[in-house]
């Protein structure tokens, strides 16, 4: 079971967390409202760097305006 206190993380988690506890992905995904592609995918993050994988990076980049 994954444990943190970051929000954003928490709700990510949760999914992974019951799937857990029901020893079942489908199930878990329904209930939490997740895809099952959505799932694997966090489960992947966090195999690969820990629960602080899933923290959310910015795709965009900074948005700079331009004036003249």
């Amino acid at each position: 079971m994954y444990h943190t206190n970051e929000r954003i993380i928490k709700n990510k988690v949760g999914p992974l967390n019951l799937a857990e506890e029901l020893g079942n992905i489908s199930k878990a995904c329904k209930v939490m409202g997740f895809s099952q592609q959505t799932f694997y995918r966090y489960q992947r993050a966090i195999n690969e760097g820990g629960v602080e994988a899933l923290i959310e990076k910015n795709r965009r980049g900074s948005l700079t305006l331009k004036t003249e």
